[in-house]
């Protein structure tokens, strides 16, 4: 189990981002808590001196089932529990809702889960399945964030592209009604079937833009350059980098039909921002690839950025 992955399940195949215990099949709400280590809650509670000291304005946030302090937060401070993170995916998707993944990182501190939305969509011919992000921190260093992240279903490549034209990610602070902000999030579904929506309009644009061979060589020379004053075997890492990306491009066998596009190349980067070795793999690896489901990925943006701009 990599460093920071406290507990985790997934579901059937190993997931891209590689982490957590195989289960046989898609949990309810209440299996996929107590799977993926979440049955526990945080209580609220003060916080002492060493002379006895009461000091106000703060209170620990402390996990029930074995007292560690996930953290130090204000007394303005609301928590959201594991089970109402679970229990807003169920109302929001409804009945049958399919839970891939979820789990806890740097012992409780932060908690995820991924969900599988109701509905796939045939974009560009091909399918893309639309999978539901709920992360939240438990130590007051950051906000409840929801995200979708699309996959192409055929390679398990993440699509999830910052487009100017539709929001892909909605996020509340810890602090005011906790309770009507989270019914508020309800538009998250209305927000997925517009960014789907753009999403495909944009697939389609991008199929339209022609590329020729020296250009996506270029592209991705820019992408994963060859910095001045490398030493030798930093200049054979990166020129091994560039060529594990020039053959996604030009050699997947899922892309064989694609014709040789904006859209097509936008595939062969995320293929590899998703399932390609580093050079050196980290202790947090995995967790930082899978973090990148709500962040976005940044190799993936600037290539879209790129193509767009040509």
């Amino acid at each position: 189990m990599a460093a920071n992955v406290e507990t985790m399940f997934y579901t059937r195949e190993t997931p891209w981002h590689g982490l957590g215990t195989k289960v046989a099949n898609s949990p309810t709400s209440q299996d996929a808590l107590r799977l993926a280590g979440l049955d526990w809650k945080v209580l609220q509670e003060p916080i002492y001196t060493e002379n006895g000291e009461k000091i106000e304005g703060f209170k620990a946030n402390v996990r029930d089932s074995d007292r560690r302090v996930l953290g130090v937060v204000t007394d303005r401070y609301k928590i959201i529990q594991n089970e109402e993170a679970f229990a807003f995916t169920d109302s929001l998707l409804g009945e049958g809702v399919r839970y891939e993944t979820a789990g806890s990182l740097m012992g409780g501190r932060k908690v995820w889960l991924l969900a599988h939305m109701p509905h796939e969509y045939i974009i560009s011919g091909e399918r893309i399945s639309p999978y539901l992000v709920f992360s939240n921190t438990h130590d007051g260093s950051g906000a409840v964030r929801v995200a979708l992240t699309p996959i192409r279903v055929v390679c398990s490549n993440t699509l999830n592209l910052a487009l100017a034209t539709a929001k892909r990610s909605w996020s509340m602070v810890h602090t005011g009604n906790i309770k009507d902000r989270l019914k508020e999030a309800g538009d998250t579904l209305f927000l997925a079937g517009k960014y789907m929506e753009s999403l495909g309009k944009e697939f389609e644009r991008l199929r339209m833009k022609k590329l020729t061979d020296r250009q996506a060589m270029d592209y991705i020379e820019i992408l994963l350059p060859s910095e001045d004053g490398a030493t030798p075997q930093q200049a054979r890492n990166m020129a091994r980098l560039q060529e594990d990306m020039k053959a996604r491009y030009f050699e997947a066998p899922d892309l064989q039909d694609v014709g040789k596009n904006a859209y097509r190349f936008i595939n062969a980067v995320s293929d590899f921002a998703t399932h390609a070795q580093p050079l050196r793999k980290t202790a947090n690896y995995r967790e930082t690839l899978f973090s990148k489901t709500v962040e976005g990925n940044p190799l993936i943006d600037k290539a879209y950025q790129m193509v767009s701009a040509a």
